[in-house]
């Protein structure tokens, strides 16, 4: 069962692309105004249903990923050292 925070970043994301129809974006900027208050809604990483030992994992394989940006480093360092 997906968690608010991706349900919600499923609607974003469709909102952003060009791929998809008007009505489509309509619908999508409508459940997220309605059920989500924009969008606003826990991010992921901050999910209490969630395994540490996974998040830790995950966060570790981002701070040794190439392809990730020094932004997103930065922020997976940070929480790592809040765990």
């Amino acid at each position: 069962m997906p968690t608010e925070a991706q349900i919600a970043g499923g609607h974003k994301a469709n909102l952003k692309n060009p791929n998809t129809s008007d009505e489509s974006k309509q619908h999508s900027k409508t459940v997220l105004d309605n059920e989500f208050n924009g969008g606003d809604v826990p991010k992921a990483g901050e999910d209490t249903d969630k395994n540490p030992g996974n998040v830790a994992g995950g966060l570790k394989a981002t701070l040794n990923n190439p392809n990730v940006s020094q932004e997103a480093k930065d922020s997976a360092k940070e929480r790592l050292n809040q765990m």
